[in-house]
């Protein structure tokens, strides 16, 4: 599933860069998560970095996008185009 950043997120700036689909940008009045882009870092990395990184501890599963990790690397090869 994708994630999503809660409202507690201080704008520390550490998430954005961190994200290999750039799925982070900063929102009105947080950072957000586009949930099209997001992978949890499947493929990428073993560990989401965003949550790894997050100061705060805002950043959660997205409820409203289930998804398998089988969906999640299928996303992440379309996105980056990397072949199986």
């Amino acid at each position: 599933m994708a994630l999503i950043i809660l409202e507690e997120c201080i704008n520390c700036d550490v998430c954005e860069p961190e994200c290999p689909n750039e799925a982070i940008t900063q929102g009105e009045e947080i950072y957000e998560i586009e949930p099209d882009l997001c992978t949890e870092c499947v493929g990428h990395y073993e560990v989401s970095q965003c949550i790894e990184v997050c100061p705060v501890d805002c950043i959660v599963n997205d409820q409203d996008h289930v998804e398998s990790e089988e969906t999640l690397r299928e996303k992440y090869f379309r996105i980056t185009g990397n072949t199986k």
